[in-house]
């Protein structure tokens, strides 16, 4: 039986959470119908624009997102700080960036009177686009429902595009987070469409790179800000050149044919992680068939299940053996 999604969302224990969604009935969401030898390579574009969209309306950060032939990832943070020190008028401005709002909300962006009865509607309406605002459902509905409006237009049929709704796990501490980042980053290259991080199209990794080339961080993902920096406590406490090492060397280690030596910086990170290097090698090649539920410690998970008023810390066992 599926599990309503806010039984899966604790923001009380973690902003992270790991996302997942799948085509139905076989479908391309991009790339090369090796059947039908049909291209559907141009929906990663949709997909890609789509997200970078969004991060620019919700108070959610995108860490990193790969987009498959069949499926997409993304990592995401939700930010509730940012969202509660927006204005009523930047609260609506933003979500009517994407949809229309109502008339009051928009009746109130041209300074038009609000009579005393509208007061309440108007105000519970800002207050719910507040919510949503930093609601993952909803940033993923967003994300989800005008590409498949889009690719059912284009393939000439109805009916579901997406398999049923979006998987979604929480990442309880900076270990998790790493680990399903470079996961999620490394998928073109474990599934062969890729042989660098740096010719993986369509994901973070690829976007991280082109932007650290020219001594920069793209401003559409959350970035990397070291161990140490009080100036922007909104960010990823690892250097982006470390992370890029990571990714690279951790890369090279899942082809054959390309094994190397791992960096210092590389074994640094895992120490600071407290991860073994052959354990950090299978989370990134198998996240998510190792990890079906939330992924942290022990003792995170405990807290996680206490708040949520679950019993059972499922994967448990595997969070344990793999992530201490």
């Amino acid at each position: 039986m599926a599990v309503p999604r806010e039984r899966l969302v604790s923001l009380e224990d973690t902003p992270y959470y790991h996302c997942v969604s799948r085509c139905v009935r076989k479908a391309y969401l991009c790339g090369v119908d090796s059947y039908t030898g049909q291209s559907y390579e141009h929906r990663r574009d949709w997909i890609e624009e789509r997200l970078l969209k969004l991060v620019q309306v919700f108070s959610i950060d995108l860490c990193a997102y790969a987009v498959m032939s069949n499926h997409l990832h993304v990592v995401l943070k939700v930010d509730v700080e940012r969202v509660q020190a927006w204005s009523d008028e930047e609260v609506i401005l933003q979500w009517q960036k994407l949809f229309k709002g109502t008339l009051l909300t928009q009746k109130f962006l041209k300074g038009e009177k609000i009579e005393a009865y509208e007061l309440e509607t108007l105000n519970n309406t800002i207050t719910e686009y507040r919510k949503r605002l930093i609601d993952i459902s909803w940033f993923m509905r967003s994300l989800n429902e005008p590409i498949a409006r889009k690719a059912n237009k284009e393939d000439k049929c109805t009916g579901r595009f997406w398999e049923g709704r979006f998987k979604s796990q929480a990442l309880l501490d900076e270990a998790a987070v790493l680990a399903c980042m470079a996961y999620v980053d490394l998928n073109p290259i474990r599934a062969n469409i890729a042989k660098t991080p740096e010719t993986s199209d369509y994901t973070s990794i690829q976007r991280r790179i082109k932007a650290a080339m020219k001594g920069k961080q793209p401003s559409e993902l959350l970035p990397f800000i070291g161990n140490e920096c009080a100036n922007m406590p909104n960010g990823l406490r690892f250097s982006v050149q470390d992370y890029l090492q990571l990714v690279d060397d951790t890369g090279r280690q899942l082809r054959s044919d390309k094994c190397g030596a791992i960096a210092a910086s590389t074994l640094d990170i895992l120490s600071r992680l407290n991860i073994p290097l052959d354990n950090w090698l299978k989370i990134t090649s198998e996240f998510h068939d190792l990890f079906k539920g939330p992924v942290g410690t022990l003792q995170e998970l405990t807290q996680l299940c206490e708040h949520l008023d679950k019993r059972r810390r499922y994967g448990a066992q595997m969070c344990q053996r793999m992530l201490g």
